[in-house]
């Protein structure tokens, strides 16, 4: 059992940690949650004992185990697999000893190994690393062959696979994909011994643990279940105490109202003296005060294009001679909202930049709105923003000309009000610095928006606030995600990046997570599912709806290439109209262009009637 008993930590005036307590029973899996700033870090700190505090103590079992992952990612010469391996310090020293041991010490320790099923460790490093990510030919290189990022994976699975007493994760899923993440999930729901978890993930709060720790102001409060079960209870809190401080004003004011009165009379001397003292013993009852979440806004394109706006027939993608994706035959429209899957490194990156023109095709055609603007967000974009200047520096770049008012106020648009609009970029958290950056991509109003993992530094209220952006956003949107709540709440199509190629995924999130945890054994990459007979009749109704719905699709890409070739002609119609050459040198001519446009623009309505139809048909029956 962990217990955690009036700790306090200060940063020069800033209190970080007020008196905070709390107890956690063996085997339990809490999440530590608040807002980004809060604490947690410093919490953790303070619990490996790398943080001298002020007041408190942390008190723990004689010889529990801690673990967290490594500051420092591995970076040498050893392979994947052996680090993860040394992690188990005992297994490893006693598997040394037993090289030069005999007799009853021998003995010893192949007793003592057999009992923490050190024989069976490399077949379970070598799962953990293939959960994360891994393959086998990947976990025999050399840690010195990947980046910084895939290192963090493997510092993560050798603290999965040590399995402390106590584990100590912070944000675990920031350097995992989607994949990772889902196998992380299920991990961390089945892990044997007491976690603690900082996370903003929502799903891995849902899923993963059994209580929440929360942090606000330096206090800290328990509570059973997980995260939606945690909002609840706190909302229900919030509430009650709101009522409570309502009720104690409405005495105190009564109180006071009987002292003003009376405290003069003699006759009602004592009475009043009575308030008073009662008045002076009524502790103020303290409200959750719950903080202001900035809003983020991605302004919607003000004129939507017709559809689609991307096409592709048998595209290749790549980069030189070297194709990562081949055979693209994709098409979006305007309000598509499209999750990509898939592990990193399968070519997520590279179809983003193909689809926003960043990266011409090698092959085949694609075909795009001439008038389609395209707003781009990555995180490794935060390092573009200029770390001396603030947000209205920034919005000034986008309004060379406009008055300063008018930039300041886009700036307030953007989250960066009176407080923040001055803040040099240097200053900002990571959050802060995401929320900008955004703002600053989509700002011109696009009509496709490309999020590239826009969640990383994000709380989870700053996330809800991301959710609600998106969705009132009215262009299309390709999303790139680890978070499994962002995708389920604003991705309406999901498209599987995989074996070089980018294909539509007939599946919600749950059928992803069985395919992803099905293993390398699956067969269709669309239909996995554990148990035999049932993996064996979900491909067969796969094959089969895909089967029929193949005359479907077929039409609606006919449809898609008429819409095109309208919205082409109506262009150019409309380019000769504008021109005022037309009427002046033959009024018939600009008479027929004029009836010419109003044809095709009622055959176009009449092609988007049909496209939303078909598209109708084929979404009832994805189901």
């Amino acid at each position: 059992m962990l217990r955690v008993n009036d700790l306090t930590y200060r940063i020069g005036e800033r209190l970080i940690l007020d008196g905070a307590s709390f107890t956690i029973p063996d085997g339990a899996r809490v999440g530590l949650v608040g807002r980004n700033g809060a604490g947690k870090t410093t919490l953790f700190r303070a619990i490996l004992g790398e943080l001298p505090t002020d007041t408190g103590a942390v008190a723990m079992p004689k010889g529990m185990r801690i673990g967290a992952v490594a500051q420092e990612a591995p970076a040498g010469p050893e392979t994947l697999h052996s680090v993860v391996l040394a992690a188990d310090t005992e297994r490893a020293r006693l598997m040394a000893e037993a090289e030069g041991a005999d007799g009853v010490r021998r003995a010893e320790i192949e007793t003592r190994l057999v009992d923490i099923d050190a024989h069976s460790a490399p077949a379970r490093a070598a799962a953990i690393l293939h959960g994360l990510g891994f393959d086998a030919a990947a976990q025999a290189r050399p840690c010195s062959d990947f980046s910084g990022g895939w290192r963090m994976r493997v510092a993560l699975a050798a603290v999965l696979f040590s399995e402390p007493d106590l584990l100590l994760l912070d944000e675990p899923t920031n350097y995992l994909d989607i994949e990772g993440t889902l196998w992380l999930y299920d991990y961390l729901e089945r892990y044997p011994r007491t976690a603690i978890i900082i996370s903003h993930d929502r799903d891995l709060l849902d899923t993963s643990v059994d209580h929440i720790l929360h942090l606000d102001r330096g206090k800290l409060a328990i509570y059973r279940g997980g995260y939606s079960s945690f909002a609840r209870q706190l909302s229900e809190k919030r509430v009650l105490q709101a009522k409570a401080k309502a009720r104690q004003e409405a005495e105190r004011a009564h109180l006071q109202s009987f002292i003003d009165r009376f405290k003069a009379k003699a006759t009602k001397a004592r009475q009043a003296q009575s308030r008073v003292k009662r008045l002076a013993r009524m502790e103020p009852i303290a409200v959750l005060i719950e903080d202001d979440v900035p809003v983020i806004h991605l302004p919607s394109p003000e004129r939507p294009l017709s559809p689609p706006i991307v096409a592709m027939e048998r595209v290749n993608a790549g980069y030189g001679e070297r194709i990562v994706l081949k055979g693209l035959n994709l098409s979006l429209a305007p309000d598509d909202r499209v999750a990509l899957l898939g592990s990193n490194g399968n070519g997520k990156s590279t179809f983003c930049k193909l689809i926003g023109g960043r990266l011409p095709p090698l092959s085949g055609e694609l075909r795009r709105s001439s008038k389609m603007e395209v707003a781009y967000f990555a995180q490794h974009q935060l390092d573009e923003l200029r770390p001396s200047d603030n947000a209205v520096a920034h919005v000034r770049d986008l309004m060379p000309d406009a008055p300063e008012a008018r930039v300041r106020s886009a700036a307030a648009r953007l989250g960066f009000g009176a407080t923040k609009a001055d803040t040099p970029v240097e200053k900002l958290s990571g959050g802060e610095k995401a929320r900008l950056l955004m703002g600053l991509a989509a700002f011109s109003g696009p009509h496709l928006l490309i999020l590239d993992e826009p969640t990383n530094h994000l709380d989870i209220e700053s996330r809800q606030a991301l959710v609600e952006a998106i969705n009132d956003y009215e262009g299309a949107v390709i999303l790139v995600s680890h978070d499994r709540f962002l995708i389920e709440a604003c991705a309406d199509r999901l498209w599987l990046v995989a074996d070089g190629s980018v294909k539509v995924f007939d599946g919600d999130m749950d059928d992803y997570r069985r395919l992803v945890l099905a293993g390398p054994e699956r067969e269709d990459a669309g239909q996995a599912e554990p148990g035999g007979g049932r993996q064996a009749e979900a491909r067969r109704q796969g094959v089969e709806r895909r089967a029929a719905l193949a005359p479907l699709r077929k039409r609606l890409e006919a449809v898609e290439a008429r819409m095109a070739k309208l919205s082409a002609a109506i262009a150019k119609i409309d380019a000769a109209l504008g021109d005022g050459s037309a009427f002046r040198q033959d009024a018939a001519k600009a008479g027929d262009l004029a009836r010419m446009r109003a044809e095709a623009a009622a055959a176009l309505e009449g092609a988007e009637e049909e496209w939303l139809s078909l598209s109708g048909e084929i979404e009832a029956a994805t189901g």
